[in-house]
């Protein structure tokens, strides 16, 4: 029986739209870098600045590129994953 990979899925929760999955090691560095508000918090505020600075901190460049499409022309997004 082969193992089967869920592997996190990304969300706009604001527009309800689909952003994409992403591996385990993106979601554990979005979650080292955004804010988490209570323990189990699985949305985040995305603003241009954060994408900046997850960039300076050495964010993979697909998650980026995900999240750069994502959030298209607004300024700011909230996202949630599952």
């Amino acid at each position: 029986m082969a193992n089967s990979f869920i592997m996190p899925r990304l969300i706009r929760i604001d527009t309800d739209d689909a952003i994409g999955t992403i591996s385990d090691a993106q979601l554990k560095f979005l979650t080292e870098q955004l804010e988490v508000e209570h323990g189990e918090d699985q949305d985040y505020f995305i603003d241009r600045e954060t994408l900046e600075l997850m960039s300076d901190n050495g964010a993979d460049a697909e998650l980026l590129a995900l999240l750069e499409k994502a959030i298209g022309d607004d300024d700011e997004m909230k996202i949630a994953w599952e």
